[in-house]
This record gives structure tokens, C-alpha cells and sequence, in this order.
């Protein structure tokens, strides 16, 4: 007889008790093992996080510039004005500027078209070239695939077809990978708790850890690896930390000002502006500056009659000499072959001739993009063939 039969069968409640408590035993292994992984991951993210609180508390140097959006009126036609704002807007992406400040020289004239616009800091109603140049400002900052959200058609952005485009680093393809990205929170169904969707400019969605209004503007560090994941997962950063952690310049931010006075008096920084700068060609030489160390600084231009005439129409401002509302008042380009500088043009020469002399108290860290020991985290990199893409090969 087969030995096997003899063997006794077993019951089903048995069988059940074996299975429970060879499901005890795993479910004990599987825990042991998830304690050992975090006992090993808990000094590093300790370590990333501590990390992380010392690159957010770091207040990077900034450079700001003014300019009267009555310089708009000097053009002759509407595709001329439209041209002269983006002049203005890759000045301001070559140099790496911070802030655009726009303002009225012409002060609160009453009889005078005046339109609205939002700016980062609430609703501001001023005369309407102002608006019109703060506007192409902030749609040529605006990475592509976000303007359609941000911008519907405007009177105001008819000839935007004219305008050259910023090659922003911040104006990524859907085929380049850098881990942040700018998004806009989209309108589609999340479970509660679990944050929100956010549409950055790639073929799949992020899902981000907050949850956050739909239609706001964003900007997101990607977590995932794999930009092909069917899931990526994302943490909603503040503006500023891609160039605190990187070195990457990223983009540019507009304000309006109704006067001259409110350009320093609603600075958005806490202590405001250590360092302004006027230009005139009444000033001293650029040639003989020394740029003192700063953490902000603020440069100046006047419009087609200069900064003295938006000192004479700013009531809040008793002095007569613009030398006294600066911490220097320079000439930046001594012994001009014109009579006259134009605004867009004195903005490029400017920022040229101060670039040398500039003296950041905290700058920001060099942006690796072309080496051979680069770091693919903080690189701009083609997902399609793993090559670092060239800036200039890319086009909005």
C-alpha cells in the first residue's frame, strides 16, 4: 500500500490556522524589514531636510530696475509699442533681473485712459500704457504653455506674434527635463487630503502634496525620476528656491508703481532697497563707480524727459534735486555721440556697464550647464536622448 495514503488528511480549519500564521510570520518580516529601511533613511532625510531649511532661509542678492511706462507713447504705432516691451523684457532676461518695476511719471492725472491689470501684489488701476507694458511683460515672462490660461485674448497683445522670445531657462519643452518646472493647478477630481494635479508643461500631469486653488500659478519641484512614469509626483517650492538650489535664473517679476514714491515704498523686500541707482546724463561717470556690496539693489531709468520730470509730478516727493532720492546718481555712458538715449537703449547700456562692477552681497551659486561632471539634477536634459540641450537651440 502507498504510503502517502496513510498520511492523514488535513482538516479546513487546519489548513485556515497554518495560513494565518504563516501570514503572521510574513506580515512580522515584512515590518522588521520596513523598520530597518527607515533606520537607515531617517539620518538622511534628517540630513535633506536640515539641507533643504539652510537653502530656504538664504535671501539671494537682487537687482531691480524702474522704468515710466510713458515711453510706450513714444512709439508710432501699436506694433512698434508692442515691440519696444519685449526690447525691454530680453534686456531684463539677458542681465538676469529680478524685478521689473513699472511706474507713472506723468502722476494721477485725472483726464487720462486709464485700464486695470494684476500684478503679485493685488489689482492696480493706472494709466494705460503702464498696464499695456506690464502686461507684455508678464506674458513674455510666462512660460508657452501656460498663456493661454493667464492671458486671454487682449487688444493689448494683438501683435505678440512680433515679439522675440525670452529662451528663458524656465521655458521648458515638453521633451527637456529639469526637476522644476512652472505649472497651473488643474480643475480635475482629487480624493480629499491627497493634494492636487498640476499641469507643467509635460504629456503627463503632477500630482503635488498641497492642496491649492485651481487656475493658480505654481512652481513645482518634480520628484519622480522618470518623466515616461505613468504617475508623477511633485512638491509645490516657492519662486525662488530653483535659483537658491541651482543657480538657474528664473524669470522675472512685475510691478506697478503710480508713483515714484510707491517704486521704493511698496519694495517687496523687508528692508527694503540697500542700494538705488538713477541715471541721467547729469550724473557722475559710470567710469569712476565702485559698486559698495548690496543685498538689493534698484537702478532707475527716466523716461523721454527724465527722471526729474517724475519728480515734479510726484507730490509726495518735496526735493527739487534727484540726486538726493539716490544712493548714486550716474551717467552710464559719458561723452554720448547723441543727443539723446532712449530708454530701451540706456537699459542695455546700463546693465552692460554695471555687470563688471556688481558687488552681491549673497549671489547666487554658477549654474552648471555645459560640463562634463555636470549633475543631471541641476542640468536642462532632452528626455528623448539624455543629451544636455543647448539654450540657444530652443525656440517658444
Amino acid at each position: 500500500m502507498d504510503p502517502k495514503k496513510k498520511e492523514k488528511l488535513q482538516t479546513w480549519s487546519e489548513i485556515n490556522r497554518n495560513r494565518k500564521r504563516e501570514r503572521k510570520e510574513w506580515k512580522e518580516k515584512s515590518l522588521l524589514k520596513k523598520k530597518k529601511v527607515a533606520q537607515i533613511e531617517e539620518p538622511i532625510k534628517q540630513s535633506t531636510d536640515a539641507n533643504q531649511c539652510q537653502i530656504d532661509n538664504i535671501e539671494l542678492s537682487t537687482v531691480s530696475f524702474a522704468i515710466p511706462g510713458s515711453i510706450l507713447e513714444n512709439a508710432q504705432s501699436i506694433e512698434l509699442r508692442t515691440y519696444l516691451a519685449g526690447q525691454i523684457a530680453r534686456a531684463a532676461c539677458l542681465f538676469q533681473i529680478d524685478e521689473i518695476v513699472v511706474f507713472d511719471d506723468y502722476g494721477d492725472e485725472v483726464n487720462t485712459k486709464k485700464s486695470t491689470l494684476e500684478d503679485n501684489y493685488g489689482m492696480k488701476t493706472m494709466r494705460h500704457c503702464c498696464i499695456q507694458l506690464a502686461r507684455i511683460l508678464q506674458y513674455l515672462e510666462c512660460p508657452q504653455y501656460l498663456r493661454k490660461n493667464f492671458f486671454p485674448i487682449h487688444k493689448d497683445l494683438k501683435y505678440s506674434g512680433l515679439l522675440n522670445p525670452l529662451n528663458a531657462p524656465h521655458h521648458l519643452s515638453a521633451n527637456e527635463h529639469f526637476e522644476f518646472r512652472e505649472g497651473v493647478v488643474s480643475n480635475k477630481p482629487v480624493k480629499p487630503g491627497r493634494g492636487s494635479i498640476v499641469n507643467v508643461g509635460l504629456r503627463q500631469d503632477v500630482h503635488v502634496d498641497r492642496l491649492l486653488t485651481v487656475g493658480l500659478r505654481c512652481t513645482v519641484h518634480i520628484t519622480s525620476e522618470n518623466l515616461n512614469d505613468k504617475k508623477l509626483k511633485g512638491v509645490v517650492v516657492s519662486p525662488d528656491i530653483p535659483r537658491k538650489k541651482t543657480g538657474i535664473y528664473w524669470g522675472y517679476s512685475v510691478r506697478l508703481a503710480k508713483t515714484l514714491t510707491q517704486v521704493f515704498s511698496q519694495c517687496p523686500y523687508k528692508q527694503g532697497y540697500d542700494l538705488t541707482v538713477g541715471t541721467s546724463d547729469k550724473g557722475s561717470s559710470l567710469d569712476e563707480f565702485i559698486c559698495p556690496s548690496y543685498k538689493h539693489m534698484l537702478i532707475i531709468f527716466g523716461g523721454v524727459q527724465g527722471i526729474e520730470f517724475a519728480l515734479e509730478n510726484d507730490p509726495a516727493l518735496k526735493e527739487d534735486d534727484p540726486r538726493l532720492l539716490f544712493d548714486e546718481y550716474l551717467n552710464t555712458l559719458p561723452q554720448q555721440g547723441s543727443k539723446t538715449i532712449r530708454t530701451e537703449e540706456a537699459i542695455l547700456i546700463s546693465l552692460a556697464g554695471l555687470r563688471p562692477k556688481l558687488n552681491p552681497l549673497n549671489p547666487p551659486i554658477i549654474f552648471k550647464e555645459s560640463s562634463n561632471d555636470v549633475d543631471l539634477s541641476c542640468s536642462i536634459v532632452s528626455s528623448e536622448n539624455n543629451v544636455i540641450v543647448d539654450e540657444m537651440s530652443r525656440f517658444d
